[in-house]
């Protein structure tokens, strides 16, 4: 991959970091394609995760943006107790590789912490994602976000905004 491209992709992902942080959910939302897979497995032995979400247990699965969009408008209406108040976030990516997947996509594969705080506590998620991303316009779109919770006993809610 060219520096050029490789620079814009960390610049989306970057963006993406910051909007979650932020928690600017409609423009977070919007770097979703509608069709978008997103993906947490679940650990099934101490090297291996669940490779099927149709099949087997997952931490978080939404076949389609809507189940993240059904998350915000919980956040947002105040129907998620364990949202209230909002943690702080910090994203942090590092590691971007990119290659060209099989469908014309970009396959983006990076490592990722997010430090977060809440009613007096830190902690801290750290894993591996990949993601797929299609070209649109100036931009991307991700069309899938399959992400590896390398940390998963877990003292505190997870949810999207955490990974």
């Amino acid at each position: 991959m060219n520096a050029q491209l490789h620079y814009q992709i960390e610049q989306f992902l970057y963006r993406k970091s910051a909007l979650c942080d932020a928690q600017d959910w409609d423009a977070y939302l919007d770097l979703f394609d509608e069709h978008c897979e997103y993906h947490l497995p679940q650990w099934e032995s101490e090297h291996a995760y669940t490779q099927d979400p149709k099949r087997s247990m997952s931490l978080i699965y939404y076949a389609n943006r809507s189940g993240l969009e059904d998350r915000v408008f919980r956040i947002r209406t105040g129907k998620a107790a364990s949202t209230i108040p909002m943690p702080r976030t910090l994203h942090m990516i590092s590691n971007v590789r990119i290659a060209q997947a099989e469908d014309g996509q970009l396959e983006v594969k990076t490592n990722w912490q997010t430090l977060f705080h809440r009613l007096g506590a830190s902690d801290q998620f750290f894993g591996y994602t990949t993601y797929h991303l299609k070209p649109h316009g100036e931009s991307w779109k991700i069309t899938r976000k399959h992400i590896v919770l390398l940390n998963d006993t877990i003292n505190a809610v997870l949810d999207f905004y955490h990974l």
